[in-house]
């Protein structure tokens, strides 16, 4: 019996014992996984950052949540030029608007093609300011600007609490690393090409703070960057009878119609 006693104690101590190894190798695994994801995000934020020249097309998906509380998903696609640091051209077209707009390093001009309205403001400066001045101001957003950014990994991670590495996935062909973060308010992720071309080729954002965690979505695809970037001249040619107005009253240049609305009492 005392051995048996005695075997029982050994046997609950190599027990703890092991849960406690089990328990360090998990944190260990845990803390290399989350260095892995931070590397492989900055990687391609360095990335992004060296390129002078970017070309590719981008189809998002919004999905928003109405006052009857049902989530209805938005599809438009678009293309989208820039030359650092001061020249960018995007279009975009869904089935409630069809909008182009053209920054050259002093005024952007929005227009809407279908309602034949435009907007000029003057913003002389970089992308990063003009997206801010945009966003900030006009409540017009780029769709994935954090992506086109001069330092992305800045602008992606002050406010993550939470970073995973989930391995490869693959997005229209394109092998990518797989990685998610969180933060208080958003749960995000992005795929990454890999090889020695790391760009986004998807990146999902979810809105936890809102009833029914809405996404928004940006597929990337066609991506060129350098010399294969076709040449732009970051105009807008403005369509005869035009009329000229303020960004806020252009609504054809909203994401969101005005034939939707948020779901009321929405967190």
């Amino acid at each position: 019996m005392t051995w048996r006693h005695r075997d029982g104690r050994f046997m609950q101590s190599v027990k703890a014992g092991l849960i406690t190894l089990a328990a360090a190798l998990s944190a260990t695994t845990a803390q290399a996984n989350e260095a892995d994801a931070k590397r492989l995000l900055q990687a391609m934020s360095d990335y992004l950052a060296a390129q002078k020249a970017i070309s590719f097309d981008f189809d998002t998906n919004l999905e928003i949540v109405s006052a009857q509380q049902e989530k209805i998903a938005l599809a438009n696609s678009g293309a989208m030029t820039l030359n650092r640091p001061d020249k960018l051209h995007v279009t975009r077209k869904g089935g409630f608007a069809n909008m182009e707009m053209a920054y050259d390093g002093k005024t952007v001009t929005l227009l809407g093609k279908n309602t034949n309205l435009y907007a000029q403001v003057e913003a002389p400066g970089t992308i990063d300011q003009l997206v801010d001045v945009l966003r900030d101001k006009h409540h017009k957003p780029v769709p994935g600007a954090d992506l086109l950014m001069s330092n992305p990994y800045k602008e992606l991670m002050p406010e993550v609490t939470e970073v995973k590495d989930l391995g490869s996935g693959v997005i229209r062909g394109v092998e990518c690393d797989h990685l998610a973060f969180r933060t208080k308010e958003v749960d995000w992720q992005i795929w990454i090409a890999q090889g020695a071309r790391p760009y986004p080729c998807r990146y999902v954002i979810t809105s936890k703070k809102v009833t029914g965690w809405p996404q928004y979505t940006v597929d990337i695809s066609a991506w060129k960057a350098g010399a294969d970037v076709a040449s732009d001249g970051f105009k807008l040619e403005i369509p005869s009878g035009a009329k000229k107005l303020t960004p806020d009253e252009v609504h054809e240049l909203n994401e969101i119609p005005a034939l939707f609305s948020a779901a009321k009492g929405a967190k």
